[in-house]
Order: structure tokens, then C-alpha cells, then sequence
């Protein structure tokens, strides 16, 4: 039996494993429904959307009318449909959640194993860069600089990202320092294998569960802070989001004018997307780490 069968076996085998303990988690179904949900809400948006253009400007007497049958969450204050600026500003709001992620992940994921497994003055420099970044008051520092670089997808997106990575340079270093001690690490640095292959192909894949877990809240804080952003005036410029849709409706006077139907459907967007990914977290710890279940 060769070395990339075993490998590949075990690695089915623990799928395998794994997708029946999350079968059993209730929440943790009900919140990868709810995701998929809303990725085909983003994906089909096109052909879900009431009309083409969620940006296109309506007709002069629908502006903030109630849910009807024409438009069924009503409209906005110049008469654009609300239920198609909901699922095209779906894509937004979830892209740079993941986007964000993604680069959150792979920043903190090589800063924590370098740092792990090298140790000494590196680990040291290192970590006290990362706790610099983590005390900085996150919030203003984005608005700031959000508004020097400008309102664009993919600076939102390393603006969120490079923020962003430091709880997952911490998780990763602390169970480096704990693989790295490993009698199988010992034998392949003993057999002559680069660090390179060390880190990447004997310990990465051993942390890799505790990062894709790390990594799932990442995208709810992602998708909250670019809600945040958006709404500020600050986000994804030409494009909606539900953020942007919440701006539009606080400086247009929608509360006063008492159209609920303007403000609530964003709002509970990012709040049950927010949840799902919370209940999907909660879960895959559980099944990650089963020591931390509350009995």
C-alpha cells in the first residue's frame, strides 16, 4: 500500500466521520441551510431579481410605497424596487465577506506556523507585532482608512483582511508549538525533509480544522464590518449591498417617515446571515472540540 493511497484513505475516512457528526448537529444544519440559501440568492440574483438593475432609478409614484404585489418589500425613496437591491446587494455583502476571509485566513495562517515553528527572537518580534494590531481600535482605524483609499471591493476587502488575521496567527502558533513536538516531526526532520516541507506538508494539514473553524466567524465579522462601512458611506462604491441600503434609508429619513419596509429587510439579512455562521461555528467546534461541549 503506497504512501498516497494511505494518506488519501484516512483523509476520506475522516470526511467521512466528520460530515456524519455535523448531519447530527441541528444547529449547525440549520445554518449551512440558511447559507446556501442565501449563496443561491447572490449566485441565481439575475433571474431571482424582480427587476435587472437593483441601482436603476423607478418611476416617480413609487417611490416609498408598501410591500405590494408589484413590489413585494416595497421601494425606496426613488422608486427603485427594495426586493431586488436585497438579492443583488446579497453578492456584495457575502463576496467580501469571503474575500476578506480569504485573506485574513492565509495572513494568519503563514504568520502563526512561521512564527510556531521557528521560534526564539522570530516568534518573539513576531508576536509583539501581532498584539499591536490586535489592541488597535479596528473600527476607526477602517473608517479612516477607508475614506484615504476609497470606496472599492477589493480595498474593502484587504482593509478587512489585513485587520483581520491576528486571532488566527494565535490559534495556529499555539498548535504549532504543540505538532512541531511530535515524534513523526522528529523523524521527518531526521530523514532530511526542508522546513518548508515540515510546516506545509506535516503540520499545516493538523491545524488546518482549527483554522477553517476560526475562519468561519471570520466571514460574519467580515460581512458586519462591510455592513458598517457601507453604511457609513464608505463601502462598495457603485454596487449595492445591504449596507448601502441601510445608508440610503437613514439619510433619505425612513425612520421618520415610518417605511419599515425600507429599513428591516437588510437588517434582518445581516443578522440571520450573521446567525448562520455563528450556529455553523458553534457546531464545527463542537465536533472539533468535543472537551468544550457544555454538558
Amino acid at each position: 500500500m503506497s504512501a498516497t493511497y494511505r494518506r488519501t484513505r484516512i483523509a476520506v475516512t475522516r470526511i467521512i466521520r466528520f460530515s456524519t457528526a455535523f448531519r447530527r448537529s441541528k444547529m449547525g444544519m440549520i445554518g449551512l441551510s440558511v447559507l446556501l440559501f442565501f449563496m443561491l440568492l447572490a449566485v441565481f440574483a439575475p433571474y431571482i431579481a424582480s427587476y435587472e438593475l437593483a441601482m436603476k432609478q423607478g418611476m416617480p409614484q413609487d417611490i416609498l410605497t408598501p410591500p405590494s404585489s408589484k413590489h413585494p418589500l416595497g421601494t425606496d425613496d426613488v422608486g427603485r424596487d427594495i426586493y431586488s437591491q436585497i438579492v443583488f446587494g446579497s453578492r456584495v455583502s457575502l463576496l467580501v465577506g469571503f474575500l476578506a476571509t480569504v485573506v485574513a485566513t492565509s495572513i494568519g495562517t503563514v504568520v502563526g506556523l512561521l512564527s510556531g515553528y521557528y521560534g526564539g527572537s522570530f516568534d518573539e518580534v513576531m508576536m509583539r507585532f501581532t498584539d499591536i494590531i490586535l489592541v488597535i481600535p479596528w473600527l476607526p482605524l477602517m473608517i479612516v482608512l477607508a475614506a484615504i483609499f476609497g470606496p472599492s471591493l477589493w480595498n474593502i476587502v484587504f482593509l478587512i483582511g489585513g485587520l483581520w488575521w491576528t486571532n488566527t496567527a494565535r490559534i495556529v502558533r499555539s498548535q504549532v508549538l504543540t505538532v512541531k513536538e511530535r515524534t513523526y516531526i522528529e523523524k521527518a526532520r531526521a530523514l532530511g525533509a526542508s522546513d518548508f516541507r515540515i510546516m506545509f506538508h506535516h503540520i499545516l494539514p493538523n491545524v488546518m480544522a482549527l483554522v477553517f473553524a476560526n475562519a468561519i466567524i471570520l466571514v460574519a465579522w467580515a460581512i458586519m464590518y462591510e455592513a458598517v462601512l457601507s453604511f457609513l458611506g464608505l463601502g462598495v462604491a457603485g454596487q449595492m449591498s445591504w449596507g448601502l441600503i441601510l445608508h440610503y434609508a437613514f439619510m433619505t429619513g425612513a425612520i421618520t417617515a415610518k417605511a419599515w419596509w425600507y429599513i428591516l429587510p437588510p437588517g434582518i439579512c445581516i443578522i440571520t446571515v450573521v446567525s448562520a455562521f455563528a450556529s455553523l461555528n458553534y457546531s464545527l467546534d463542537e465536533i472539533i472540540n468535543p472537551r468544550a461541549k457544555v454538558i
